[in-house]
């Protein structure tokens, strides 16, 4: 009776890692996901003779400066912007996954009372979106400028003009290089795997628990 019991504790505790393995494989498997291509952006505009062409394989940090400027805008904005000659400069951003083009938006990173995005409602997802104009963010000018486009540099400045005050823009601001959300869903997926790893074995082990205590009686 005893050796019976040994054996089908030995089977069943042998099933079960098998299977929390297989759950693990599965579940890396599918936090890996398939490869997304690489996101990139193009950005063409006043003195640029050509596009940049900025992709996230070989240059994330530009990559995420300049997805960032635009990323947050909402879903309506104002249909009436500033009068044309207070615009200044136009810069055309074009986000792209790998080759193909997702989203587009106009950037004038020198415009009178602060930098300002205007996002067409035609887009080349051909997703639906309302055309609207937006306050764009105060680093915009020089995040443009560190990934290549022909600005001048802007020092601005809180209070006491040239060689006072304390600069707006923080330096680390110009460079974000975690992507937060994914990093929480990774997360999130993890702890899922391990809380289905854990359900199937005290699962099981419940069940050895009662098959040992009915050989026993």
């Amino acid at each position: 009776m005893v050796r019976k019991v040994r054996r089908l504790l030995a089977a069943v505790t042998g099933a079960l890692t098998a299977i929390a393995c297989s759950l693990a494989f599965a579940g890396t498997a599918q936090a890996a996901g398939p490869k997304l291509p690489p996101a990139g952006v193009d950005i063409s505009g006043y003195r640029l003779d050509q596009p940049l062409r900025l992709r996230a394989d070989t240059r994330p940090t530009e990559v995420v400066a300049v997805i960032d400027q635009v990323s947050w805008l909402g879903r309506t904005g104002q249909q009436r912007g500033p009068e044309a000659k207070n615009l200044g400069p136009k810069y055309t951003v074009v986000v792209l996954a790998g080759d193909v083009p997702m989203h587009t938006y106009d950037l004038y990173p020198l415009a009178k009372g602060g930098p300002r995005v205007y996002r067409p409602a035609k887009q080349p997802d051909l997703s639906k979106t309302r055309a609207g104009w937006f306050f764009g963010r105060l680093n915009m000018s020089e995040t443009l400028r560190s990934v290549g486009v022909p600005l001048e540099r802007q020092f601005d400045t809180v209070s006491g003009g040239v060689g006072g005050g304390e600069r707006v823009i923080p330096e680390e601001a110009l460079n974000p290089v975690q992507d937060i959300n994914d990093a929480m869903d990774e997360l999130q997926r993890l702890l899922l795997l391990n809380v289905g790893v854990m359900v199937v074995i005290t699962t099981g082990l419940a069940g050895i628990a009662l098959l040992i205590r009915r050989r026993t009686r």
